[in-house]
């Protein structure tokens, strides 16, 4: 039986980042490189140095759609059209480019209805520490709290589905969120082998508890010292 793969969006693209920071609004490299990573969990290796290879059932990629509003400052009072920002048109040409490949099903959320505006962590710390007042602050100093809906549960969902309806015999999950230990717990009960690809980052205790196996098939990230040293990430 085959093998799905499982993409939780915003931690790819975050990870993405983390490792080509260069690249950070290069649509085109992270779909390629979306579709690259999944399809290379379809061959593993084995102590023995064999390799196993596995028949590709489907990759499941979980998003939103990106900020379109327009909305007013509320330091300055000027008007922001995020439909015309970096980050909207990053999100908007990433997914029309996943919908293009090859045996990649396309899973979207919705945005909360409501956009509260907050501080950026680094003005937090500045106004805790008072190396900075509130009077102060600039416009850059805030940025809306976009909340996703209805990625999680449609992951979860999927898990239960694939697991249930005996679809697959193996599951992959690209994330690295405790919050689905309860569907990888339920595949798991199922027969179903479940690999967990956290793109390099550590997880929390409860999840690799409840797993398979820990796989990550991207790039390595470089340590902050070694860049500092010269030394590139690595590219496929």
């Amino acid at each position: 039986m085959p093998t799905a793969v499982l993409i939780d969006g915003g931690y790819f693209v975050k990870r993405f980042r983390a490792i080509f920071p260069e690249r950070a609004h290069d649509a085109m490299r992270a779909a390629d490189l979306a579709w690259r990573w999944a399809m290379l969990h379809m061959r593993e290796g084995s102590a023995r140095g064999k390799r196993r290879e596995h028949e590709l059932y489907r990759i499941f990629f979980y998003d939103c759609p990106p900020l379109l509003k327009k909305l007013h400052n509320p330091l300055t009072g000027k008007v922001v059209d995020f439909s015309k920002t970096d980050e909207a048109r990053f999100r908007t040409e990433l997914h029309g480019r996943l919908r293009c490949k090859r045996k990649l099903a396309l899973r979207m959320g919705h945005l909360s209805g409501d956009t509260p505006w907050t501080l950026v962590p680094s003005a937090i710390q500045d106004l805790l520490k008072k190396k900075r007042k509130f009077e102060e602050l600039t416009e850059g100093d805030l940025l809306p709290n976009v909340r996703q809906k209805g990625v999680d549960m449609r992951i979860g969902i999927d898990i239960a589905s694939l697991a249930f309806k005996r679809q697959v015999d193996q599951i992959v999950l690209v994330a690295g969120d405790a919050d689905f230990v309860p569907a990888a717990k339920l595949a798991r009960r199922e027969g179903i082998d479940f690999i967990l690809d956290p793109m390099w980052r550590s997880v929390d205790p409860s999840l690799n508890e409840h797993i398979d196996g820990l796989r990550s098939t991207c790039a390595r990230p470089v340590p902050k010292v070694a860049a500092k040293d010269g030394m590139s990430a690595q590219s496929e």
